[in-house]
């Protein structure tokens, strides 16, 4: 029998609208949309993370960066480093980082005079306050990400910020959808309600959690599952069905909740 990782975490999925209760699992056309939105969250992180660790070695002039956003541009990522204008109609870019040959090779710099932008930069910076305005989270550190929807709106992603090595917190993040000029808020999902921080033990395979107010995993699952080392796969049991998302962040459907409780171990991949 394999180590098996279980983690009973009551997450509760919520909608700021009314949401309809499922009574058939996640569609493959919902499971690779969740997917890919996980994986882009989960490259987003990256790119800020060594985005970040590159510009602040140039060690910026006070009160020059307040906020930095990540862009994936071709096959790669820019971050951006810097802050709104007074008008609130440009940001202004002071120091920029561009992804090298991998994911965590970033070379920054510094701009000899401030970039305007009055493009995804500029709408990204304003998602970003108008979605902070609204969250309401702990006493604790929280990580943001902007990423494009459909319809030219946006994405922002609020989820708490990892504070010690090899524990990892899930639960307690939002994912709002924001309008094209980042000012107003068009929907709000709160993706999973109560924080738990573990970390996985030496030999663990797989892990387990529950999501108890919806029938589908969310971004942040598999987020999660893609920033975690080491990056094991998870199942997501909900009301009535159970998911899998795999090592490499694929999210898909394995059986019914009832199914399930009759194994006696986890079923073999």
């Amino acid at each position: 029998m394999r180590l098996f990782a279980v983690v009973i975490l009551l997450l509760a999925s919520i909608a700021t609208s009314a949401q309809t209760v499922r009574t058939t699992p996640a569609t493959e056309a919902e499971l690779a949309q969740i997917t890919e939105r996980g994986r882009n969250l989960a490259a987003y992180d990256v790119a800020a993370w060594h985005g970040s660790d590159a510009v602040l070695a140039l060690q910026p002039a006070e009160g020059s960066v307040v906020r930095y956003i990540a862009k994936r541009t071709g096959d790669g990522w820019t971050v951006a480093f810097g802050r709104l204008n007074e008008k609130r109609d440009k940001f202004l870019i002071n120091y920029e980082a561009i992804q090298g040959s991998t994911p965590k090779e970033f070379k920054a710099s510094k701009l000899a005079s401030a970039k305007e932008d009055a493009g995804f930069f500029l709408f990204a910076a304003r998602a970003l306050e108008t979605s902070l305005a609204d969250f309401k989270g702990e006493a604790r550190p929280y990580n943001v990400a902007v990423l494009p929807a459909p319809s030219n709106q946006l994405y922002v992603y609020v989820l708490p910020a990892q504070t010690k090595n090899g524990v990892y917190p899930l639960g307690g993040d939002v994912r709002y959808l924001i309008s094209e000029d980042g000012l107003k808020i068009i929907e709000k999902r709160q993706m999973h309600k109560a924080i738990i921080e573990f970390s996985m033990g030496e030999g663990v395979k797989e892990g387990f959690h529950t999501a108890i107010m919806d029938q589908v995993p969310e971004d942040s699952d598999v987020f999660h599952v893609l920033a975690r080392t080491p990056s094991v796969p998870e199942y997501i049991g909900t009301k009535d069905f159970v998911y899998y998302i795999e090592a490499n962040g694929n999210a898909r459907y394995m059986m019914t909740m009832e199914e399930f409780r009759k194994r006696k171990t986890p079923p073999q991949q």
